[in-house]
């Protein structure tokens, strides 16, 4: 893994971390899916409720996940993930959606800001780009989803700038991390994303016949830097590559759960 990614064990289930941002009292976890319940894959902690799976038991999972993390499960606070670049800021009334039912979730929406304590955010990933943000002066945090489409809309960046608006956030100051995601090695696009992610050409390595490998963890970082944040860890970790551990919607021909990542700030930290 790693230096700033590691893998974390509590009560029988592993998630990954970034160090950075727990060594400045953020709770922030990539779940892996070992040790859980789920009719898609036997075992498999799955802990999305839009997958076709049964909703008991992926709210088995998010309790026992919250547990281990250390997070109220019934605070989890989601979105309806559409491949936009919409984010949305978590006020009080918001705080829970999506929690214990889909239908509750936060429509179309790819993004979550807050600076409320105790407000675990989580969104969901089975290959896409997840983009975590946390402000050591202010408290307030961001997560994002970053497929090539949010990627194109530059998520990344407008997640920053609208942290700096809501909550008066120096994008010098954040942490930012880019989870596990589908890698360089795996990852297998043609001309018309090419063509979405002009100016970024330098992340995409031809490989014959009109496709290319497409490095989504660098565009990110490179947003994140083009915003002005100068902190920026990645994990490293190909989830197509490491589909042991994580879920990867390509590997598995689009049957499988998909990995919760959390970002939460207890109450007292900052």
């Amino acid at each position: 893994m790693h230096s700033d990614f590691n893998l974390v064990s509590q009560t029988n289930l592993w998630w990954g971390a970034f160090a950075s941002f727990s060594q400045a009292g953020f709770i922030n976890a990539c779940s892996c899916r070992l040790h859980g319940e789920s009719h898609l894959t036997e075992g498999s902690l799955n802990l999305a409720l839009h997958v076709g799976d049964d909703p008991e038991l992926v709210l088995r999972n998010r309790r026992r996940f919250g547990e281990a993390v250390g997070i109220d499960y019934r605070r989890l606070t989601t979105c309806a993930q559409v491949h936009g670049n919409r984010v949305q800021q978590v006020t009080p009334e918001l705080v829970g959606r999506g929690a214990l039912a889909y239908c509750d979730t936060i429509p179309d929406t790819d993004g979550l800001i807050t600076n409320l304590p105790e407000v675990p955010l989580m969104l969901f990933f089975a290959d896409c780009v997840p983009i975590l943000l946390a402000d050591p002066v202010t408290g307030a945090i961001g997560l994002a989803h970053g497929g090539w489409r949010g990627t194109a809309g530059r998520i990344a960046l407008k997640t920053v700038r609208l942290m700096q608006e809501a909550f008066g956030v120096r994008p010098e100051q954040l942490l930012a991390a880019v989870g596990p995601s589908i890698g360089p090695c795996c990852y297998e696009v043609d001309d018309q994303v090419r063509s979405r992610l002009s100016g970024y050409e330098e992340f995409f390595t031809p490989k014959g016949g009109g496709k290319y490998w497409l490095d989504l963890w660098g565009v990110n970082k490179k947003q994140l830097q083009e915003a002005g944040v100068r902190q920026v860890s990645v994990a490293g970790v190909c989830t197509a590559d490491n589909r042991e551990l994580f879920c990867s919607y390509r590997a598995e021909q689009g049957r499988t759960g998909r990995m919760g990542v959390c970002l939460c700030r207890p109450e007292g930290c900052k």
